[in-house]
Order: C-alpha cells, then sequence, then structure tokens
C-alpha cells in the first residue's frame, strides 16, 4: 500500500468517526434507550456529570485498549496505539454531535423513533466507512478480536456476548447509582439488530466506489485510456 493510499484510508477512517459518534447522538437524543457499546458510558455519564459523555467514552475506549494490552500481551502490534488519539477524537466527536442534535427538539414517541433510526442508519455509515478504510479497529471492535482470537471463538458470537455484557453492567449500574434501570429500553435492542443490517447495505453500496478512489484506480485507468488513445493515434 503507497503512502498516499494510506494516508486517504486514515482520513476515511477520521470520517467514519464522525459519522459513528454523531449517530450515538441521535440515538441518545431519540431518548428510547443507547446503542450497547455506549451504554457504560452513558450510564457513567449521567451519574458523574462533571465529565461529559464523549469523555466517559473515551474513557471506555482506554480501558477496552488496555484490556486488549492484558488479552494479547506480546501480540498486541504498536500499530494498535493508534487507537489512543482515535478514541479521544471519537470522544471530542460524541460531544459534538450532541451539540448537534441538541438544537433539534423531539416531539412525540414518533419523533423518538425518528431520532432513533436516523441515529442507526448514521451509525451504519459511519462502522461501514471504518470498515472499508480497512486501516485500524476502534476499540470496541479491537477488543472483540483479541478475544475471539485468542480463545478461537467466532467474531460474531463474541460481539452478542459483548454487547450483552455491555447492556447488563450498565443495567446493573444503572440500579446501583438510580435504583432503576435508565437509558436502555427499546431503543437499546433495535440499535443492537438493525445497526449491522444497515452497515451491510452501506457496504454493498459503498464498497467498490469507495475502494476505487482510495486505490486511484480511476486515475491509473484514465491514464491508461489516454495512453493507449494517443498510441493509436501515434
Amino acid at each position: 500500500m503507497s503512502k498516499s493510499e494510506s494516508l486517504r484510508r486514515y482520513l476515511l477512517f477520521v470520517v467514519s468517526l464522525f459519522f459513528s459518534a454523531l449517530g450515538v447522538a441521535f440515538i441518545k437524543h431519540g431518548a428510547l434507550g443507547v446503542s450497547p457499546t455506549s451504554s457504560v458510558a452513558n450510564i457513567l455519564s449521567l451519574k458523574f456529570t462533571k465529565l461529559t459523555l464523549g469523555a466517559w467514552v473515551t474513557a471506555w475506549n482506554l480501558l477496552l485498549i488496555l484490556g486488549q494490552v492484558v488479552i494479547l500481551r506480546s501480540k498486541f502490534s504498536a500499530i494498535q496505539l493508534l487507537q489512543l488519539p482515535l478514541s479521544f477524537l471519537f470522544g471530542w466527536f460524541t460531544d459534538l454531535g450532541m451539540v448537534i442534535v441538541d438544537k433539534f427538539p423531539v416531539h412525540g414517541y414518533a419523533g423518538c423513533m425518528a431520532f432513533l433510526i436516523i441515529g442507526i442508519i448514521i451509525r451504519g455509515f459511519g462502522v461501514s466507512l471504518s470498515v472499508i478504510a480497512n486501516i485500524i479497529l476502534n476499540s470496541n471492535e479491537a477488543f472483540i478480536k483479541a478475544i475471539s482470537d485468542t480463545y478461537n471463538k467466532s467474531f460474531g458470537n463474541t460481539k452478542i456476548v459483548f454487547d450483552i455484557t455491555n447492556v447488563i453492567l450498565a443495567a446493573g449500574l444503572s440500579l446501583v447509582f438510580f435504583g432503576n434501570i435508565v437509558e436502555i429500553r427499546e431503543g437499546t435492542i433495535i440499535a443492537a439488530l438493525l445497526t449491522g443490517f444497515a452497515v451491510n447495505i452501506f457496504n454493498k453500496l459503498l464498497t467498490d466506489p469507495l475502494n476505487t478512489v482510495m486505490t486511484c484506480r480511476h486515475i491509473r485507468a484514465t491514464k491508461s485510456r489516454k495512453a493507449a488513445n494517443t498510441a493509436e493515434a501515434a
């Protein structure tokens, strides 16, 4: 992979972080429950309000990076340390997303559901871009992959267990802090079920066009055609 292609893929990954974080903000603003991956950070942000949701998302991601180091040990590659600055960037994007969606009022249950669905679509778009970038995994997926590789389990099944564990942990913290379960509702289940579906749709639509841009195949093809036309003219 050339340096220019690597740069384009890293830029695409940064863009993916923004849309993923914006999707998290939309889902939370809908008030029907947050996605499983942000559920623990959300509960902590509700209890310890001196830190924003984005700050707690960053802290949670840093904990997952530490978990990868513990699980993988010597197999933890240096490139994965890029998760550190990207975790801070994702947290900042999450807070930016909260500022953006706060400008839009939510009216009734239908409005809440609309924000949830829009959030799932935006988040699915962001996750799809990160998959297409194919340069580094985000902290959640990297943690899941560390477990699945180390213990020889399928990535999909490990993700299901990870998401369920997040929700159970968030529910437990909610009971301890507030005496009841807050912001873990039907939207949490819907987000868990539909986000992957949205990712698959965007992958089918965007993988080939964006990979063409990433590798500059369209530019090389144009140059080849021009060269061929020049040769024929000569």
